[in-house]
């Protein structure tokens, strides 16, 4: 087969402009007529100084003669997350690939499918771009990889959702609204961790052995189909006079629209309220009756402001950023009659103090929302690590009662009671008052000096460590980090202690800043950092370049790699090319060659502590580098154990943190989680699936039991299918690694030889990953002493269920 490759040239002959400012550089047309016409190409709108390679539907008057009426509308894109500029090219390859390249030559997207006999590309009536092999048969299509709408007979299946943009101009996704299908009916949600929810639709068919096994735009209806031949009607959609489409929207409304782009129908009213949308108001923000507003000031203080006064419905942000390392200062301020778009109880049966109380004592905790009947004290507790929309509850109409504890940092310090004057009173009083008075004020400035003194030493303990640190890391000054991100203006990304943006240096070179944002711990991560990875250099470590200390900014430069973390490529298929087996077994190996690296070859033993998709890193070849050692530990190498805080990611964390001192064997059981994920191609905890399918452990248990492992390996990658035995061995591995007993589990160097096939797994695997070792003579945590990751909600169905 020839290699067929298109340009994306602005002046270019196929280039139409449209009414509405949007460019479209056709490489395909299929015309259905009649009503409307697909094409997929080069695409733009706004200022054009970046495309998509998209698939777009637009109404046609005359199709013999190219009559376009109206602006076109996208209905799939294959780079929303990497927008490509002017030069970029779409290559089908010689081996059967289709490459989305950008000006510079990095790769922005693939649909992955080199030596599977592609032959050839085509636009089918429906809107689907296909590749084909010799036999005419799909090796791949568009429409397995949904984005943000549904066109007619295209069917969304279970594993698949819809994910909506931040606007029609900015096509990143960003909050990750999603809407999917699960086996007993329909979602929306938030994705943050655990998700959530405000949109929720159960089927009701008196049979609960159906299924939903997907759904389908069809003329008139949304309709959905089971997995055996039962089918029905999910909603009833008006009948417009061109060819429909579906699209979950930036505001988090499943809308259908006509080939033209005028509304149909909004499929969610009816079912959701104006003001049970999570991003209606922005966060913080409350809605009532279509208005929003910023939760009131408390005791003279305001706590929250507009992002801007004309647009309320952007919503709030607080005046004082929450820190975890300053928990002490916080308090949880009372919103009577305000409830949540979400609500996934936490806590059952419990008092509004202790509910409040809960959410006080956990760190990813921004607010607690108390439900309860109005003849009763006791409710249900709820407690979101993110805080979108709130809204005002109506108390005479509403079933229940609601009140929100939203936690804030102090901004002042609390005044010292002062004594109501008596008229009857002696001196005496007022001689004690003013003792009193004064010697408060003495005690205010010594803590003052101290703290001062006590902070003058630490940064210059600080600094002295800082001034020991290898010449082979640069310091730079944070102007000069400044100029380098071109005023942090494009973020890669963020996690538990700050956001990362792009940046190049002088000599052209990219990199990547992390800047960390928070008080105490601000210090700790970032010295963390420096002493682990600032004298160390291995190929599947992410290698630091420099840092940044400077008054209270501390800022880290790493190398910059190009195919960003590993989630992206594993968790939202609908953005991103699927990865098949041979890169996934790269990419496991890559890890494990890293973590060897740190546990055995390096002069202090090094446990990561948070080892997870979001912190492995991908380069242009597909070369996984591990990444962020903010949590990590030193351990000297005649040390086997070391005791300290529990720290990491829920679901990620190996049972013995909750009983005992620790080892790197806490690294190998995250690595066997990661494995999970990457062979299944799924979180480790998906809320979109049935019950008993959410937890990935629960289920790779079952699936074992039944030996049907076969079943959980990746559905949307076809070669992962060919490769099952493959897969299911790794499975193997990973079973491995999740033994509940840290002795029982390899060391990374075992693990290595167990890849490369040198040594067989072991046959005796206990898959009740969650029993806890026997802790005689070994030291225990108090329960209150948890450091989780400051971006990561925590799990309750992980955390209390059978660790």
């Amino acid at each position: 087969m020839h290699s067929t490759r298109w340009t994306n040239i602005a002046t270019a002959n196929h280039s139409t402009q449209y009414s509405d400012g949007s460019v479209v550089q056709i490489i395909l047309f299929r015309g259905t007529g009649v009503t409307a016409g697909y094409s997929c190409g080069f695409y733009c709108k706004g200022n054009c100084t970046s495309y998509l390679f998209a698939v777009l539907i637009f109404p046609v008057v005359d199709v013999h003669n190219g009559g376009l009426d109206e602006s076109p509308r996208v209905v799939w894109s294959a780079n929303r997350n990497n927008p490509i500029k002017i030069g970029a090219t779409l290559e089908l390859t010689p081996k059967g690939d289709l490459v989305l390249k950008d000006a510079d030559g990095t790769v922005a997207w693939s649909t992955n499918t080199s030596a599977k006999s592609v032959v050839g590309l085509d636009l089918t009536d429906l809107g689907n771009l296909v590749l084909f092999d010799k036999d005419n048969a799909t090796v791949w299509q568009s429409f397995d990889h949904p984005t943000d709408s549904l066109v007619l007979g295209q069917k969304l299946r279970q594993g698949q959702r819809l994910t909506q943009s931040i606007s029609e101009t900015n096509w990143t996704v960003d909050n990750m609204i999603t809407f999917s299908v699960n086996g007993d009916g329909l979602s929306a949600q938030v994705e943050t961790n655990p998700p959530q929810v405000y949109f929720n639709y159960k089927l009701d068919t008196g049979d609960t052995s159906i299924k939903i096994s997907y759904v389908e735009l069809e003329n008139g209806s949304l309709s959905w189909f089971s997995n055996s031949t039962s089918n029905g009607s999910l909603f009833s959609i008006p009948s417009a006079s061109s060819t429909q489409h579906m699209t979950l929207g930036s505001d988090g409304h499943l809308r259908v629209y006509d080939s033209g782009g005028a509304e149909v129908d909004d499929l969610f009213e009816g079912y959701v309220d104006d003001c049970a949308y999570p991003t209606v108001c922005g966060q913080y923000g409350i809605c009532s009756n279509g208005q929003c507003s910023c939760p009131a000031s408390s005791g003279g203080t305001s706590y929250f402001q507009p992002v801007d006064d004309r647009q309320p419905q952007l919503g709030c942000f607080e005046n004082g950023p929450l820190s975890c390392g300053a928990s002490q200062q916080q308090s949880l301020l009372e919103h009577q009659n305000i409830a949540y778009f979400s609500f996934t109880p936490n806590l059952e049966h419990i008092d509004a103090s202790s509910c409040k109380e809960a959410c006080a004592k956990n760190c990813s905790c921004k607010a607690a929302i108390f439900q309860y009947e109005s003849n009763r004290t006791n409710g249900s507790c709820y407690l979101p690590t993110q805080v979108f929309s709130l809204m005002n509850v109506d108390e005479e109409r509403s079933l229940y009662n609601s009140t929100a504890f939203l936690k804030v940092q102090n901004l002042t310090n609390e005044a010292p009671y002062t004594p109501v004057d008596n008229p009857m009173s002696n001196h005496l009083p007022k001689i004690l008052g003013s003792s009193l008075g004064a010697l408060f004020t003495m005690m205010i400035l010594i803590v003052a000096i101290v703290l001062f003194v006590q902070k003058r030493d630490d940064n210059q303990a600080e600094e002295d460590y800082l001034d020991q640190v290898p010449e082979v890391l640069n310091r730079f000054a944070y102007n000069d980090l400044e100029t380098i991100t071109n005023g942090f203006n494009k973020k890669l990304g963020e996690g538990g202690f700050g956001s990362v943006f792009e940046g190049t240096l002088s000599d052209g070179t990219k990199v990547a800043v992390k800047r960390l944002d928070g008080f105490g711990q601000v210090k700790k991560s970032f010295l963390a950092e420096v002493e682990t990875i600032g004298r160390i250099h291995h190929v599947n470590l992410v290698r630091l370049v420099g840092f940044c200390a400077q008054k209270s900014h501390r800022l880290l430069i790493y190398e910059y790699m190009s195919n960003g973390s590993l989630d992206r490529w594993i968790f939202h298929k609908s953005n991103e090319c699927v990865l098949d087996w041979q890169q996934r077994k790269k990419i496991i190996l890559n890890i494990a060659q890293g973590l060897n690296y740190l546990h055995e070859e390096c002069r202090q033993k090094i446990i990561h502590l948070d080892i997870k998709p979001q912190n492995i890193l991908l380069d242009g070849n597909f070369n996984a580098k591990v990444a962020d050692f903010g949590l990590s530990k030193l351990i000297d190498r005649d040390q086997s154990q070391v005791i300290t805080t529990m720290r990491g990611t829920p679901g990620y964390l190996a049972p013995e943190w909750l009983s005992a001192a620790i080892t790197e064997k806490v690294d190998v059981y995250s690595f066997g989680v990661v494995i999970l994920e990457i062979v299944c191609g799924r979180k480790i905890f998906d809320r979109c699936l049935d019950e008993k399918d959410m937890n990935l452990l629960s289920l790779f248990k079952r699936k074992a039991e039944e030996e049907r492992l076969l079943d959980i390996v990746d559905k949307s990658s076809g070669d992962m299918q060919l490769n099952g035995l493959h897969a299911m061995r790794m499975m193997r591995i990973a079973a491995w690694c999740l033994q509940g007993d840290y002795m029982k589990r390899p060391s990374m160097s075992v693990v290595i030889k167990a890849l490369e096939g040198i040594v067989e797994v072991q046959e005796d695997l206990d898959y009740d990953f969650f029993a806890q070792p026997s802790t005689s003579g070994a030291a225990r945590f108090d329960p209150m002493d948890v450091e989780f990751n400051a971006a990561t909600a925590l799990l309750p169905s992980v955390l209390s269920g059978p660790r």
